[in-house]
């Protein structure tokens, strides 16, 4: 069944859900209803009321007012043993896995087979596990620890677990969010197979190519309140983001209309090779940067965009280089901690593994770059941590509970806002920003694109680096487009068109039109 039709009446159905926390409405009269064998997307920004409707119906909160309806009949949810009685599973994005445990204790816990005298059957239960892995065609050692194992492989237990109980309706948060690529593909296959089995699959995801990619049906929330429900078809990603968060994309990605300064960054001939096979990754790129300028670099997977950025703070050592430059001065890339002394920061790519830790509190990780700054004869001071830190999280608008609230607590938006308050911290001239806005709401994503102008208007020259093309073409003043490590063409803002950018970006024998 490819999506749900107007013969078949729906598995679920929520009808009117409301929640109050404190005098905030969390959720106000919110309905939907789930089809067996569709996955429908539950999408919104952060704090749109998406987890605590879920959180409802997978019995970990209760409404204020609103029912529940399985196969047509009100069900009472007051718990998750009731919610697995409907057979209703959520999957968190934080799995809630033993690592200790095996992986057919995991896949079998809360139900593990017994033998006559009571004793844990383990042979049925590696039966049983092996079983339900190969359904979703995994041969994971089920007698190995579930800790040891890779995230994308614990995902699969997660599955394995809901499926052992019968799920007929599978809630996903953010399954992907922590997932290399090559397992987050593995995931959605596994989730269109679950689909094809007739298992209704609620997905909560802020990336538009899962949504569009996957989804049967969209369904947005937006402050607590149901928006609507539509078919990818006919919800065009413009649209989409408007129902999300009440503006057009044009008014989401502010342009820049700042005016470039001096020259802060000169490069010449910069070169980067693997330190493995000797290839490439930078090869003879030359560019400049002004004050107060937001350059854009356009490029695939592999066209050495985000090595460039690398190189620039020392992340590979002293690379090959005729010349480089910040503020005038001569500078030659070998270390992060000269890079910052230089000026430079860099904010990179996965926050998680290069960016945050993740178990250290928002001030703690606010101050990783300048605790020099808030040091007083070689003692770090918490209060002077707490002065330093607290007018730049609050410029940023970070939603914690506190400063010493755990980083990994927070939203993927969130966090972001940490690493970003991490290195303005350092008060840098040049600010190297590698894919800013991954894994952030929309919501949060418009309130960066206006911390990114706005520094720019404060002087700071800024390399951009994004995958997202109307990202890159919205907020560059220039873009110098890459391939295979060498600048390929070079465009005002004026000239930058996505077929343009792409065709340079994907071209390996242009010529190298550097500044």
């Amino acid at each position: 069944m490819s999506g749900p039709t107007s013969a078949i009446p729906p598995i679920l159905s929520m009808r009117g859900i409301s929640k109050r926390f404190g005098g905030v409405n969390a959720l106000s009269n919110v309905s939907l209803d789930i089809f067996a064998g569709e996955v429908q997307a539950l999408v919104g920004e952060n704090g749109a009321g998406k987890s605590t409707l879920m959180k409802i119906l997978s019995g970990a909160a209760e409404p204020d007012s609103g029912e529940i309806l399985v196969d047509g009949r009100r069900a009472e949810i007051h718990s998750p043993r009731e919610a697995e009685r409907a057979r209703i599973r959520m999957i968190h994005q934080e799995l809630a896995l033993v690592g200790a445990l095996s992986v057919a204790e995991n896949i079998c816990l809360g139900r593990l087979p017994r033998t006559r005298w009571r004793l844990v059957d383990r042979r049925a239960m590696r039966q049983e596990a092996r079983r339900i892995l190969a359904r979703l065609g995994s041969s994971l050692d089920v007698d190995a620890p579930a800790g040891v194992l890779s995230i994308g492989a614990q995902q699969i237990v997660e599955i394995a677990k809901a499926l052992s109980q019968d799920a007929r309706i599978l809630v996903m948060d953010e399954p992907t969010s922590a997932l290399p690529e090559t397992d987050a593909k593995k995931l959605l296959a596994l989730v269109r197979q679950l689909k094809s089995e007739g298992v209704a699959i609620v997905y909560i995801t802020h990336k538009m190519e899962e949504i569009y990619g996957l989804a049967d049906r969209l369904t947005v929330l937006r402050d607590g309140k149901f928006i609507g429900t539509e078919t990818p078809e006919k919800l065009p990603r413009a649209e989409l983001i408007r129902w999300m968060v009440g503006r057009t994309l044009s008014e989401l990605i502010p342009q820049h209309a700042g005016k470039p300064g001096a020259p802060l960054l000169t490069v010449r001939d910069l070169a980067v090779r693997d330190a493995r096979t000797g290839m490439p990754l930078v090869d003879g790129v030359s560019l400049t940067l002004a004050r107060g300028e937001i350059l854009g670099l356009a490029g695939l997977v592999g066209s050495g965009n985000s090595e460039l950025l690398g190189a620039l703070f020392g992340r590979f050592g002293r690379p090959a280089a005729l010349a480089v430059t910040i503020n005038g001065r001569p500078f030659l890339p070998g270390d992060p901690a000269a890079a910052i002394r230089a000026g430079a920061a860099l904010l990179t790519n996965d926050r998680k593994a290069t960016g945050l830790v993740l178990p250290l509190s928002v001030r703690e990780n606010a101050m990783l770059a300048s605790l020099s700054r808030a040091a007083r004869a070689g003692l770090v001071s918490r209060r002077q941590e707490e002065a330093l830190s607290a007018p730049v999280l609050k410029r940023l608008h970070l939603r914690a509970a506190s400063s010493e609230s755990q980083v990994s607590t927070l939203s993927g938006g969130n966090q972001q806002k940490v690493a970003l308050a991490k290195w303005l911290l350092t008060r840098p001239r040049l600010l190297l920003l590698d894919e800013p806005t991954r894994g952030v709401d929309v919501g949060a994503k418009h309130e960066i694109y206006e911390l990114i102008n706005a520094l720019a208007d404060e002087g700071v020259g800024i390399l951009l680096v994004t995958s997202e093309l109307p990202e890159l073409l919205g907020l560059s003043d220039r873009i110098l487009a890459m391939h295979r490590g060498r600048v390929t063409a070079e465009f005002t803002r004026a000239q930058a068109t996505p077929e343009k950018v792409m065709a340079a970006a994907t071209a390996s024998d242009q010529p190298q039109e550097a500044a």
